[in-house]
């Protein structure tokens, strides 16, 4: 039943239809997120045993690849460079072991051997270098692409909200840091490999033209029976993570309701559910095992074909004026050089090719329509509320029924009730981080959900920290602000202690206590552009002199202020307060509140008493 205000009130409120609902309605939201909440995309369609097509808008895997590998170009070019001097033993060493043998120690000369072995050492040094340089520029391609992937499929699963499917905590959890590592090793094996390939073919054509063909025959065909077999691996392997999220879906689905399991007797029946789907995933893993045989003869025929090939051909060569130290460096080249790059190539693209290339594919392909930004700027810091309801699920009790809330600009309004009560999804409502199941929230005339980030700001209990200086981190919404309006910051909100211990050094989120936590975060927020400014319970670590000095301070500010209260001390301090009772939803002056709610009456008894 939807209860309407007092006239006296001077609100046209209505609230949840009592206590015991509200309740249930929270513990289906936990219930619900569990499930729901964490998906890439809204929309009705669900991730299923198949990979999506490419949808119009969603970025493909190559150009993702691409773009990650051409944000910097002189990190590339850096990159190859370093290659080259990684790649020096490959140049060197089958040249520098052949002329060891025919022109030192088989001449009878142990001074020469010695020097062009202490040459092949000279390189081995440079290439050790060049390692430690080229692995701090392939992570610095990688940890970006990293960050983007996890940047997306976060937000994806934020602004999905209830809509989402539960693949996506498989998804972050695992898949982003499964593509990140794949990235990286291709970055490594096929650099390695094509350097290696280059040097090994100046380096053999250089000793000796006539085993040219000997090695790189078998090398190409090797290869090319490689690069056939790839579809099929990728098959596999999508068949495999399919499996995999599947398997987690519903297992995180017999965990959620392990008490209603246990209560109906379906144990058997859910053991049974989740038992096809564990032997789907074995099914779909030895399948992969089996094709992924098929690199064992890529690998044999190009790395251990030239190999026999030189043994078999020595006598020809000799014929044709090769010598054994000569055959001895084509064997080095072939079994130090090349084989190793080889191998590294068919396993990481084997493995990790393929595996970039399905997880890509799951992350940025996932069904579904693209959820709206918010990108309008509101006309104004009023907000309006006109026949909102809201439900964590489609059958749990709405935890907001009907409420229509008018709050105009520049006011100050404190929002009061017990736990559970509903006021942090109010917050999250006039946020946009929620949407309404029915009516509308406006903010400045514009939808709650479509209103510019930089319009409006929440403050959450949790308050965050960057591992910045002070002023990085309350400039951080307002890049560019003067320096006399930071420091107007500091003493406003009482960060003067904090400034002098930091001395203009960087924060250690760790070492700060929770007070000062919300105090940066709250200094951040005063210096932010938002006109309409909501404090969820965000002073609940301060003391209350802290806490009065804070709400001052945005009073004072240019905007509209709401804020959950964490102490009654708070409704006193506001222009007027919104009482959530559970029963009704009263809106007022604070003597008007104590003259008509019991609840809001009996609260600021206890604290003047």
């Amino acid at each position: 039943m939807k209860l309407r205000a007092p006239a006296e009130a001077n609100a046209p409120l209505s609230g949840p239809p009592n206590e015991t609902a509200t309740e249930t309605a929270t513990e289906g939201a936990a219930e619900t997120a569990a499930e729901t909440a964490a998906s890439p995309v809204s929309g009705t369609a669900k991730s299923g045993g198949t990979a999506t097509a490419r949808l119009p808008g969603r970025p493909g895997v190559r150009s993702v690849v691409a773009r990650a590998l051409l944000r910097e170009p002189s990190r590339l070019l850096w990159l190859a460079c370093w290659s080259v001097a990684e790649a020096l033993p490959a140049l060197t060493g089958g040249y520098a072991i052949a002329r060891a043998v025919d022109d030192g120690f088989a001449a009878g000369r142990p001074g020469a051997g010695l020097m062009w072995l202490g040459v092949l050492a000279a390189a081995w040094g440079v290439a050790a270098v060049a390692a430690r340089q080229v692995l701090l520029l392939v992570a610095g391609i990688v940890e970006p692409f990293r960050d983007d992937l996890l940047e997306r499929v976060v937000t994806g699963a934020l602004r999905a909200g209830r809509g989402g499917d539960s693949a996506a905590v498989a998804r972050m959890n695992h898949q982003v840091e499964l593509a990140r590592d794949a990235f990286g090793a291709i970055i490594t094996v096929v650099r390695t490999f094509v350097f290696t390939l280059v040097s090994v073919a100046v380096g053999l054509t250089t000793l000796a033209p006539e085993v040219v063909p000997l090695v790189l025959a078998p090398v190409a065909l090797g290869l090319g029976l490689f690069l056939v077999s790839l579809p099929a691996l990728a098959r596999r392997q999508r068949e495999f993570i399919v499996a995999d999220e599947r398997t987690a879906a519903a297992v995180a689905a017999m965990a959620g309701g392990l008490r209603d399991v246990t209560a109906c007797g379906a144990e058997a029946r859910v053991a049974a559910s989740v038992g096809r789907e564990v032997s789907r995933q074995a099914r779909a893993a030895r399948a992969l095992a089996r094709v992924t045989a098929s690199r064992t003869l890529s690998l044999a025929v190009g790395a251990w074909l030239p190999v026999v090939l030189l043994l078999a051909g020595a006598p020809w060569l000799v014929r044709q004026g090769v010598t054994g130290g000569v055959i001895l460096g084509s064997l080095t080249y072939v079994m130090q050089s090349l084989a190793p790059a080889l191998g590294g190539l068919v396993q990481g693209l084997g493995v990790s090719g393929v595996r970039l290339a399905v997880t890509l594919e799951r992350i940025l392909h996932a069904p579904g329509p693209p959820v709206p930004h918010g990108d309008r700027e509101p006309g104004g810091a009023r907000l309006r509320l006109r026949g909102v309801r809201f439900a964590y699920g489609p059958g749990a009790e709405p935890v907001i029924d009907g409420l229509d809330l008018d709050v105009p600009e520049g006011d100050h309004l404190a929002v009061v009730g017990p736990s559970g009560i509903g006021k942090s999804t109010l917050a999250a409502l006039v946020a946009g981080l929620l949407t309404p199941d029915d009516g509308e929230v406006l903010v400045g005339g514009v939808p709650a959900a479509r209103v510019h980030p930089a319009a409006r700001a929440l403050i959450p209990q949790e308050a965050y920290v960057f591992p910045g200086t002070l002023t990085e981190n309350l400039t951080y919404l307002a890049p560019g602000t003067p320096p006399d309006r930071v420091d107007e910051a500091v003493a406003a909100f009482g960060l003067a202690e904090l400034a002098q211990r930091t001395a203009g050094g960087p924060l250690d989120p760790a070492e700060l206590s929770a007070g000062e936590r919300q105090l940066v975060a709250l200094a951040r927020t005063y210096l932010s552009p938002a006109r309409l400014v909501v404090l969820d319970e965000s002073t609940c670590h301060l003391d209350p002199a802290a806490e009065a000095r804070a709400e001052a301070a945005f009073a004072a500010r240019e905007g509209t202020v709401i804020v959950v209260a964490h102490r009654i001390s708070s409704a006193l301090r506001a222009r007027r307060v919104l009482v959530m009772d559970g029963t009704r939803v009263l809106l007022g002056t604070h003597e008007e509140m104590v003259a008509a709610s019991p609840l809001y009456a009996d609260l600021v008894g206890h604290w003047t008493g």
